[in-house]
C-alpha cells in the first residue's frame, strides 16, 4: 500500500462545505435519522476542537466536536467522525480520534461522550456509559454509548438527559 501524504490540521470555518460533502459521501442520507445526528441538529460546534485530514487539496477525513450537557454540567460529544470511503482502512479515523482527544484535553474539557462502536473506540480509552446514567433524545444501543474521562472522576458527576448546547441565533443587531 502506498503511504499517504496526509496533512492533519485543525478545522477552519472555510472547511464547512467540504466537511458536509464528506459526511454525505461517508454516511449517506440516512444519517439524519440517527439519534446522534438528532442531538447535534441546531447545536453549536466546537470548531476549536475539530480536526481535518487532507491529501493534497482533497478532504479525506474529519472529526467534529460539539458541546453538550447534563443539567448545568458541560462536556463534549465526539462526532461525526467521517473518512472518505475510498480512504478507509488507512488509519485516518484513528489519527483523527487521537488528535481530537488531545485537543479536547488541552482545552481543559473534562469528558468526551460519543455514540459509536465499542471495540473500535475502546483502544482510545472509551468505555460504555453505565446503563441508565445518560439518556439521549431518541433510541440508542446502550453498548454504543461511550465516554472517556479527561479529568479524573468527571464521569462520576454526571447523569441524566444529555442535551446539545444550541448555536446562538444571530439577528440584525449581532
Amino acid at each position: 500500500m502506498t503511504a499517504l501524504s496526509l496533512v492533519v490540521r485543525p478545522e477552519r470555518p472555510e472547511d464547512a462545505p467540504a466537511i458536509a460533502r464528506l459526511q454525505a459521501r461517508a454516511f449517506g442520507p440516512g444519517r439524519f435519522a440517527r439519534t446522534a445526528y438528532r442531538l447535534r441538529e441546531g447545536a453549536a460546534e466546537r470548531i476549536d476542537l475539530g480536526v481535518t485530514a487532507w491529501v493534497g487539496s482533497f478532504l479525506v477525513g474529519s472529526v467534529r466536536m460539539g458541546p453538550v450537557r447534563t443539567g448545568a454540567t458541560p462536556f463534549v460529544m465526539l462526532g461525526p467522525l467521517a473518512v472518505d470511503p475510498s480512504f478507509e482502512g488507512r488509519g485516518i479515523g484513528g489519527t483523527l480520534t487521537r488528535a481530537a482527544i488531545a485537543t479536547t484535553h488541552q482545552a481543559g474539557d473534562g469528558l468526551i461522550m460519543l455514540v459509536g462502536d465499542g471495540p473500535y473506540y475502546s483502544r482510545f480509552g472509551f468505555t460504555p456509559v453505565p446503563p441508565g446514567r445518560l439518556t439521549l433524545p431518541g433510541p440508542v444501543d446502550p453498548a454504543r454509548l461511550l465516554w472517556l474521562d479527561l479529568e479524573a472522576g468527571f464521569s462520576e458527576r454526571i447523569s441524566g438527559p444529555v442535551e446539545a448546547v444550541r448555536a446562538k441565533a444571530h439577528g440584525p443587531s449581532d
